[in-house]
């Protein structure tokens, strides 16, 4: 192997690590979030009882949305909505970005804080919202 193509190598194994960083999955975590939103099964609204069908999922406070994000997308999926294969994609983006501390652009608290809870819909809106305005 000549000393040019090596260089190389490690030119792009470099170039990649940066990106990973920077990766954010975006486009997808919005497309994901819009299917879902337009599931008619999200429409329920929040019961805080034990009893209630519906989710009520953390609505995060700045610096905390990813890990409230796992938290809310593990919890959705616990609850066997529909649309389980778009939400289980969501999870796994979410739980990857932050085991691998990828998506520089998204403070990243330890934990999940938060101090209101919402609807599955209130939550799925937060997740775009907040994808949307680092996609700009």
């Amino acid at each position: 192997m000549s000393a040019s193509m090596l260089s190389y190598i490690l030119f792009s194994c470099l170039l990649l690590s940066v990106q990973a960083e920077h990766y954010c999955g975006g486009r997808e975590i919005i497309r994901y979030t819009k299917r879902l939103l337009v599931d008619s099964s999200l429409s329920c609204p929040c019961r805080q009882t034990a009893g209630s069908s519906c989710s009520c999922l953390p609505i995060p406070e700045p610096g905390h949305e990813l890990p409230c994000f796992v938290e809310g997308t593990k919890h959705m999926l616990k609850t066997n909505m529909s649309s389980k294969l778009v939400l289980e994609r969501l999870y796994q983006t979410f739980q990857v970005q932050l085991d691998r501390n990828l998506c520089e652009s998204l403070p990243r608290g330890d934990q999940c804080q938060y101090k209101t809870k919402g609807t599955v819909s209130e939550f799925l809106n937060t997740i775009l919202t907040t994808y949307q305005a680092m996609n700009k």
